[in-house]
């Protein structure tokens, strides 16, 4: 019988706990974890890792994996116009925080857009018998919701304010001159009633003032003629320095003065930020 070969146990060095990582190893470890988990459960577990998610370094890598054209673009504008230093009272989370964390870029800033969630996130006022959510009349391409705000027989007006610091663009990106504001909205009629219809757009300073404006008022739809939704839409572009806010305004109502909802129908708005890439 031949000799069973000999077992050698190999040493098993123990177990590095992270915390014991210098800080640059430290940094490039948490860039792999998901924003979210970054902030809710990574920042609360030592003054190090606070520190760490606190900082630019670690946002900076997660946005360096981005490389699709407007990825490389932000990455890059990202680096000529740094976030300074803001009210820690206001904003608790560093501004490529809020960033990575809302996905500003290309997603509809406008809350409730379709009436899906009645009329949160707006201010409203009624005319007539006031504004109603109904289901939409004809298909609106690209809405996330088949349903729209109906309009009555005196002025209805509603607004969103859109805060673009909160939703994660932080003032040196919107004055860099290099930020696109895109704003659309859907409006149509019904076949038996005509109507009237006013969209308004204005870009704000933080403390409200109007720096600039865009407003559309199309031809009204006359009755019996047809039972559509159009777009209007604007880009902003060279707008300037100073600007947080967008006020999306819309305002309509019916032509035969009708008792009930029979004026201008309003869906699928929105405001995006985009990055200008030429």
């Amino acid at each position: 019988m031949g000799a069973r070969p000999s077992r050698r146990r190999l040493r098993v060095d123990p177990p590095v706990a992270l915390d014991a990582l210098p800080p640059e190893l430290l940094v490039q470890v948490l860039s792999h974890v998901p924003p979210r988990a970054l902030v809710t459960r990574c920042r609360l577990v030592c003054r190090a890792w606070r520190d760490v998610v606190d900082g630019p370094t670690v946002w900076l890598l997660q946005l360096a994996r981005d490389r699709s054209a407007e990825g490389r673009a932000f990455y890059a504008l990202a680096q000529r116009c740094p976030p300074e230093g803001e009210d820690e009272e206001e904003f608790p989370l560093c501004a490529l925080a809020r960033y990575c964390l809302r996905a500003p870029l290309g997603r509809n800033l406008i809350f409730n857009s379709c009436g899906e969630q009645g009329f949160r996130g707006w201010e409203v006022e009624h005319g007539g018998n006031g504004w109603a959510v109904e289901k939409n009349l004809t298909l609106v391409p690209g809405a996330p919701s088949q349903t729209c705000f109906v309009t009555s027989f005196e002025w209805c007006f509603k607004r969103q304010l859109v805060d673009l610091v909160m939703e994660g663009v932080w003032q040196e990106l919107l004055d860099s001159a290099q930020i696109e504001i895109c704003v659309a909205d859907w409006w149509g009629a019904r076949e038996n009633c005509g109507c009237i219809y006013r969209l308004r757009v204005r870009l704000l300073d933080v403390y409200e003032n109007e720096v600039v404006k865009f407003s559309a008022s199309p031809n009204p739809v006359l009755q019996w003629t047809e039972r559509s939704c159009r777009q209007v839409s604007h880009v902003f572009t060279n707008f300037g320095r100073g600007i947080r806010y967008v006020s999306f305004e819309q305002y309509g109502r019916d032509m035969r003065s009708w008792v009930g909802h029979y004026g201008a129908l309003v869906t699928h708005s929105s405001v995006r930020v985009r990055i200008r890439l030429s």
